[in-house]
Parts: C-alpha cells; sequence; structure tokens
C-alpha cells in the first residue's frame, strides 16, 4: 500500500465544523437521542447526537485511486479516524442535510462507503475481485445521507414491499459543479426516487447544494421542473438503464414511477434515520455491519 497522504478540507465549500456522534451517548431506551423534525406529511423527529466536541473534518487518502487498496478516510483535528456515515450529522438546520461526495460528477468509478469496514471508508466497490466502474459517467454528484440506513429486514408496503438495500440512503445532487470524493455538502432535499434493484428498495433522494448560484430557485418538485426542466426524467433513466450495457435487466421504480414531492422525501429521510438509529443502538442486529 502506498505511503498515506492527507488532504484538509479548508475552502468554504469544502469546510464543515460538526458535532461526532459517540456510542458511549446511548443507554437504556436512547434517552440521550436529540431529535428535531416536521414536516407537511407526517410529524416525525430525527436522531442524532449531542454535541461533545466541534472538530473540523479532515479526509486521509490511503493507497493509490483506482487499486483495490484505495480508502478515503475521515478523520478529526486530533488526528483519530472517524465514520462519514455514523460521526456527521444529518441534520443541519430546518430542512437542511449533511450529503457525503462518494462519485463526483462526471466520473464512473463506482466509489462507495465500505459500510463493513472499521471506519466506513469511502473506496471502490468490487466483484469478482475487480474494479466496477459505470458504463458511463454519472452526470450528478452521487453521494449518501450520513445517520440513515435502509432496513433490510423492513418491507415498504407503499413501494412494492420492497426491503431496504441495507445502505445508507443516496442523494442525487444536481448542482452545477463537480464535487470532490469526501466533499461533505450542505443541501436540501427537492424530491425522492423510489428505485427497485433486484427486488432492494433503493431511494434516490435528488437535492441541492445550498452553495449552487441557483439553489435559491429550488424549494420543491416542482421548482425543479421548472428550472432545470428534463432533470428528474433523466436521473431516472440513468439509474433504470446503468445495468443494461451489463447483460442485466433495467432497474424498477415503485410510487407510479415517478418522482415524489420534497415532503416524500422528508419522510424517507425521517424513517431511515429512525432505522439508523435503531441500528447503531443495536435495536436492530447490525449483521456484517461496522458500528464504528
Amino acid at each position: 500500500m502506498a505511503a498515506a497522504a492527507t488532504r484538509v478540507i479548508t475552502s468554504s465549500s469544502h469546510t464543515i465544523n460538526t458535532t461526532l456522534f459517540s456510542k458511549s451517548l446511548f443507554t437504556g431506551k436512547s434517552q440521550n437521542l436529540s431529535l428535531r423534525f416536521k414536516n407537511n406529511v407526517q410529524k416525525r423527529r430525527l436522531f442524532t447526537c449531542r454535541a461533545i466536541y466541534n472538530p473540523q473534518v479532515q479526509i486521509k487518502e490511503e493507497g493509490q485511486p483506482e487499486t483495490l487498496d484505495y480508502r478515503v478516510f475521515f478523520v478529526d483535528n486530533s488526528g483519530k479516524k472517524i465514520s462519514p456515515w455514523h460521526d456527521v450529522p444529518l441534520r443541519l438546520g430546518e430542512e437542511v442535510f449533511n450529503c457525503i461526495v462518494e462519485i463526483p460528477k462526471e466520473s464512473s468509478a463506482k466509489m462507495e462507503v465500505a459500510t463493513d469496514e472499521l471506519f466506513t471508508p469511502i473506496k471502490q466497490d468490487t466483484k469478482k475481485g475487480k474494479l466496477r466502474y459505470y458504463p458511463y459517467n454519472i452526470n450528478w454528484n452521487y453521494g449518501l445521507l450520513p445517520q440513515t440506513w435502509e432496513d433490510p429486514s423492513f418491507a415498504n408496503t407503499e413501494v412494492e414491499g420492497a426491503f431496504g438495500d441495507n445502505d445508507p440512503v443516496d442523494v442525487v445532487e444536481i448542482g452545477g459543479r463537480q464535487a470532490k470524493i469526501g466533499e461533505i455538502l450542505k443541501v436540501k432535499p427537492l424530491a425522492a426516487l423510489a428505485m427497485i434493484d433486484e427486488g432492494e428498495l433503493d431511494w434516490k433522494i435528488v437535492a441541492i447544494s445550498l452553495d449552487d448560484p441557483r439553489a435559491s430557485l429550488v424549494s420543491d418538485i416542482d421548482d425543479v421542473e421548472k428550472h432545470f426542466p428534463g432533470t428528474l426524467t433523466a436521473i431516472r433513466d440513468w439509474f433504470r438503464d446503468y445495468k443494461i450495457p451489463d447483460g442485466k435487466p433495467a432497474n424498477k421504480f415503485g410510487l407510479g414511477n415517478k418522482a415524489a414531492n420534497k415532503d416524500y422525501a422528508l419522510k424517507v429521510i425521517a424513517e431511515t434515520n429512525e432505522t439508523w438509529a435503531k441500528l447503531v443502538t443495536r435495536s436492530t442486529s447490525p449483521r456484517e455491519l461496522s458500528l464504528l
């Protein structure tokens, strides 16, 4: 493995001072879980953690990109490794959330958080020992919502009874700037697509970075159609078809094959944040997943 290199996130668009999660906070019936959430569809509470300390997040690259050894770790300002999935808070403010970028727009390496590895670093996905690539570039920044989890034991009756895919919730960020692997974006959700991948429910939250010049123009699904015409259809079609060149069938979508509005997206976020809270408090078995 090549020598490790540390890249500090310093620019205004890359900096995050964040509250980190400590497993020791959770005792009994999780009385220390703090929660706040409300939307027009259903009142729910978001689970996160109380402030312990407020470090600057850095990313530390180990190995060379596009190799089996390559990992992007998150570290605090003391050099301690933390988890981008568990330790970066989900909610920043009213309907504003953190998004961890895994795949920058206009790239094809299939990067993802390694949910079964200690500190859940970002790595390139593999199949049969070989690195995985999309057959063509993805046209949007792609990442995850921290502190969310799609429970594989839960059958969603609203989406054909599909079970969760055992991963954090995915985000498709439609802003104009190409983000970097490991960058933390402040995003606002605009819509949700219920992708069904080989029978598993794999939510795609469509969002926009608050740093994007057009962010103030869009607040819900109708605004996306107005200011980003054709984007929701393009996202659905891209994720529907990307496996076809490899000889696999097209993915399907629930909810009438259409994107749901912002309120529905917020409901999905709240529900999957609740399942994450059950996971990290071991109310649900983690199986092979890393909780560190």
